[in-house]
């Protein structure tokens, strides 16, 4: 029984590195619950699709920026271990490089608040990060990649 917990153990981690999924690359998390959609349900950016993709659809729709500010989306980039990317809703900005955040999907099949998130890149410009994994109780030695912020509001402040 020791192995089989181990083996278990050992595929839900790299379950959880696949994070988001919903881009159809067959290497995703491809439960129910999904990062993407539950973004766009609890914040206010509403975009559809893989959640790399929302930087790119952001253009012209929303504000983006290279920091964070309350209920803006944080657009990781796709990478091996996230083939779809992955977004996260800011809940609150604790400096300038500490932020909590709600995310689905991170720790598959699951929601979590206030998660830790951290600026990691050499221009505190946050396109490397590190995010807290709850099964270590510890930040997560992986640095992500990101695009920024996606803001809840129009480019150049225009109201439509």
């Amino acid at each position: 029984m020791p192995g089989r917990l181990s083996s278990l153990a050992c595929l839900l981690s790299l379950l959880a590195l696949t994070a988001c999924g919903g881009g159809g690359t067959g290497r995703s998390w491809h439960g129910s619950l999904q990062c993407a959609p539950w973004a766009r349900e609890h914040s206010a950016v509403a975009l559809r699709g893989s959640a790399a993709s929302w930087w790119t659809q952001a253009q012209g729709h929303y504000a983006r920026s290279p920091q964070p500010r309350l209920g803006s989306v944080l657009v990781f980039r796709s990478t091996s271990r996230l083939p779809d990317g992955h977004v996260s809703v800011v809940r609150e900005v604790r400096n300038a490089r500490a932020i909590l955040v709600d995310q689905a999907n991170w720790n598959p099949g699951r929601v979590d608040h206030a998660v830790p998130i951290v600026d990691v890149s050499p221009r505190n410009d946050w396109t490397r990060v590190r995010v807290w994994w709850s099964p270590t109780g510890t930040m997560g030695r992986s640095v992500y990649p990101t695009y920024g912020f996606i803001l809840p509001m129009p480019p150049n402040g225009w109201i439509s």
